[in-house]
């Protein structure tokens, strides 16, 4: 982009909302960024950014730039990532104070040519089409907007706040071997085919106890399979959803802790809605013993039902929705189905658009032993 072209977008950019606010506009190292991305970017889009950083338009919508802020904040890479899954082709910019998202249509070569999708997630969860194509570039679409009544205010982005600072992109993903791909289509439901598709840490962290006192606080031994799983992988999150809490922990929400005071809260919430709280609880008989749970608080545990804990059905009590019938299958094989796109119950939803491919975005993190001075 010329000078001359450069100085116009941001000129026409100003000609609709008013100049810069004050203070220097976040850095980009914009060779780094679309190295990461693939694809070059629009150059208004790069010349408004260098010189208005994040910004928020009207009170309604923002303008997302590669910038970073701490843990709890804003981070570019994953508003990228999450948000360009929503269909093939597109690649987000911006987003709404009504959940909406602001994309590009990348199909075209030309970036600078690449019309403007607004994604509105509350059409789509009334069933209608949730995409309105506005059918032109960044700026002119900007201009349609602010014809169609957007206010001509603009602030420094309140999402950036006063911790923001440049953006570096992570290393990129390796691509799935032929073994982890041989693993997901195989058909396999045991715990070698999970650890050929999702390698297990070289040291899995369960607790700082053992076996033993995890039995002897639930007063019950558990399922081997949930045993060698754990001893496999130790605590950790898979996909971003599934929470292993540990199986030797003493804090709140590790396993043992966790399932006492679970049963003594969903005994108290049966006593009031019995219709919503159907299941009995651990360790009453065929009691719901919980061992993980999503982000959501959805639970999944066992129906202990009987002295042979290899006999104990899988079930999810999801957080909001009605508990269904037990899983089928073990504990690996529900969670392969789950990490396949062959399970999608509440508490275990489908991970992927129809248009993704799953190995993509399976992951685990596992947990690690807490560091001593």
């Amino acid at each position: 982009m010329s000078v001359t072209s450069r100085d116009g977008a941001v000129a026409a950019f100003a000609g609709l909302f008013g100049p810069p606010p004050e203070g220097p506009a976040i850095p980009v190292d914009w060779a780094a960024v679309e190295e990461w991305l693939g694809l070059p970017l629009p150059a208004d889009y790069k010349a408004i950014a260098d010189v208005y950083g994040p910004v928020d338009l009207g009170e309604r919508l923002w303008i997302q730039t590669p910038y970073a802020r701490d843990r709890a904040g804003f981070d570019y890479g994953h508003f990228v990532e999450e948000s360009r899954r929503m269909a093939p082709g597109v690649l987000p910019f911006g987003s709404t104070r009504t959940s909406g998202t602001l994309f590009w249509d990348t199909a075209a070569d030309d970036p600078d040519a690449w019309p403007v999708l607004l994604h509105d997630p509350h059409a789509e969860r009334a069933g209608r089409d949730p995409w309105r194509r506005l059918g032109v570039p960044l700026l002119p679409a900007l201009a349609l907007l602010v014809d169609e009544g957007l206010p001509r205010t603009l602030a420094r982005s309140g999402l950036a706040g006063d911790s923001a600072g440049p953006w570096t992109p992570p290393p990129r993903r390796p691509a799935p071997t032929p073994a982890q791909r041989a693993a997901f289509t195989g058909g396999g439901t045991g715990l070698d085919t999970l650890t050929a598709l999702v390698p297990p840490p070289p040291e899995p962290y369960l607790g700082e106890r053992d076996w033993e006192w995890t039995y002897d606080q639930l007063d019950t031994v558990l399922p081997r399979a949930y045993v060698r799983f754990m001893e496999t992988y130790g605590g950790g999150v898979w996909c971003d959803w599934l929470r292993f809490p540990l199986p030797w922990g003493t804090g709140q929400y590790d396993v043992a802790p966790w399932a006492a005071w679970y049963g003594d809260n969903y005994r108290s919430l049966r006593a009031d809605h019995p219709e919503f709280h159907p299941l009995a609880a651990w360790p009453e008989p065929r009691g719901f013993l919980p061992f993980a749970n999503s982000i959501d608080g959805d639970q999944l545990g066992w129906l202990a039902d009987g002295d042979d804990p290899e006999t104990w059905p899988l079930i999810i009590d999801p957080r909001d929705a009605r508990v269904g019938p037990p899983l089928t299958g073990t504990l690996t094989g529900v969670l392969l189905a789950w990490l396949r796109g062959e399970l999608d119950v509440e508490g275990l939803p489908r991970l992927t658009y129809p248009h993704e491919d799953p190995l993509d975005l399976i992951t685990y993190e596992p947990r690690t032993a807490p560091r001593t001075r």
